[in-house]
């Protein structure tokens, strides 16, 4: 007997026709403005395939035909392994995995104190990541304090990977990371051939708006490509200041810098994977900041997700975070509508849980409260589904003699099916007889400790040790002798 199949929710957020034509213009400004490139062998690749180029002022020029050829060479699908090298997820199509994001450079803490990221919280931020099921994939979601500056991009990497077997979103501050962040990979996979056969991690790359591939971030592009790494681009025009104030002239923007970057991975290496991202974002005039929870710069995400989508390729935003200082009202509501549009609007990476304060802050307490949200997403996207021919009608006989369907044996076979259990973040507890409630940040500071007090994902000794000795080549000529300590 045929049922009926499960309809899928989407939100869509501008007119095809609007997309249409947003892509042209972003064609047009490749082609007529240019933008700068400011890595050499950026210009040189590029001149390569017959581009034209101005190496005087680093300006480069793409026709449309080699940028679609670009587009079509992208695959639409990556698979991304666990440092175990034993489970993948696929990323692209109508999947959605959400994942901490990447960089803050403070932790809040769970008695309400702001200070600087150490390694100890990027450990401990891993550790309570590898056991939250609904985020999929793991980061480098904080920069610690404690090491140089210099090394801290490949060694938050190193201990990403040591406690928490997902796949990684990480990324570059200095393109001299690069062979010490592939040498960690390597270690983990056996060999390069490995590390491109089941890729771990994915490295962000960030365009300077408007219309500038920095040193850095064009590097990063190349060596990906090189050694068949996965890039996420991450494009940030703010309206009325590095883009357009008008959320459609952004958008020509935010389409161009992805497409400058595509299209130089798919001139190193064809069939390179990458993942069409961002964070652009509404810019508050009033006190020149940054809201990446406006209902604007949401609404900005889903439209490129659906531009994105156009191209046929996995797409990334920054979403389900808060420009909250604290846990609190506005945290909830900021977090929990970008998460829910992100799934709605089917972007497959969604970077934000535990983030607050523009993307500058971590909460270890706020990251298992989205982790919830996270999971209610999965669910709205599972959908209303028509498991039996008839629905109600043959199982009323029973309820009305029974004067309930709490017996039935169908309410015992798919209640966790049908309805999402949340852990004890979420309170639907009886009030006590004295009245209101604990706080969610105390119901929350308890989860993270019971969650921490579990047995850890610990790599073997000996390659726990390799990646050390890797991690202190690199930091040698920076003068660190030791790396700092982690939490058992």
């Amino acid at each position: 007997m045929s049922l009926l199949p499960t309809f899928r929710p989407r939100l869509q957020m501008v007119a095809p026709e609007l997309i249409d034509r947003v892509i042209d213009e972003a064609f047009d400004v490749l082609a007529q403005t240019g933008l700068m490139f400011e890595n050499d062998r950026a210009i040189d690749i590029f001149g390569e395939h017959g581009q034209r180029v101005d190496r005087g002022t680093q300006r480069v020029w793409l026709d449309r035909g080699f940028v679609e050829k670009a587009i079509e060479s992208a695959p639409e699908k990556i698979t991304l392994w666990n440092v175990s090298g034993n489970t993948s997820i696929e990323i692209g199509g109508d999947h959605v995995v959400f994942d901490p994001g990447s960089a803050a450079i403070k932790m809040l803490t769970a008695d309400g104190d702001v200070r600087p990221s150490t390694s100890a919280d990027c450990a401990r931020l891993s550790r309570l990541v590898h056991h939250l099921d609904h985020l999929r994939v793991s980061s480098t979601a904080v920069v610690p304090c404690d090491v140089p500056n210099e090394i801290s991009d490949f060694y938050r990497l190193s201990i990403a990977v040591r406690t928490c077997d997902k796949a990684v979103v990480t990324g570059l501050f200095r393109h001299e990371s690069f062979p010490h962040l592939f040498e960690i990979l390597t270690i983990l996979r056996g060999s390069e051939e490995e590390v491109a056969a089941r890729p771990l991690a994915v490295l962000d790359a960030c365009p300077s708006s408007p219309l500038r591939w920095s040193e850095l971030t064009s590097e990063s592009i190349i060596e990906c490509a090189r050694r068949r790494v996965p890039s996420e681009i991450v494009s940030v025009p703010l309206t009325g200041a590095t883009g357009p104030i008008t959320l459609s002239g952004t958008l020509v923007v935010h389409t161009a810098e992805n497409l400058a970057g595509l299209a130089l991975a798919q001139a190193v290496r064809p069939g390179t994977p990458v993942i069409y991202g961002g964070a652009p974002c509404l810019m508050d005039m009033r006190a020149g900041q940054t809201p990446f929870a406006a209902i604007e710069t949401m609404m900005i995400d889903c439209a490129y997700a659906q531009i994105g989508k156009r191209f046929g390729l996995p797409v990334h935003a920054y979403m389900g975070l808060s420009d909250a200082k604290v846990i609190d009202a506005q945290a909830g509501y900021e977090s929990g509508i970008g998460i829910i549009m992100a799934a709605l609007a089917g972007v497959n990476v969604v970077s934000g849980a535990g983030i607050l304060d523009f993307i500058t802050c971590q909460s270890l307490e706020k990251l298992v409260i989205d982790n919830e949200v996270c999971g209610m997403a999965y669910r709205m996207l599972d959908g209303i589904r028509h498991r039996h021919e008839k629905m109600a009608i043959d199982f009323l006989p029973h309820a009305i003699e029974a004067g309930h369907f709490l017996s039935h044996p169908t309410t015992l076979k798919l209640f966790r099916e049908e309805g999402l259990m949340p852990g004890r973040v979420v309170d639907r507890s009886s009030a006590p007889a004295e009245g209101g409630g604990r706080p969610d940040r105390e119901r929350a500071r308890e989860v993270v400790e019971e969650l921490l007090a579990r047995e850890p994902f610990r790599l073997p000794e000996e390659t726990c040790s390799a990646i050390d000795r890797a991690v202190l080549r690199g930091a040698e000529p920076f003068g660190l002798q030791s790396l700092p300590r982690l939490p058992d």
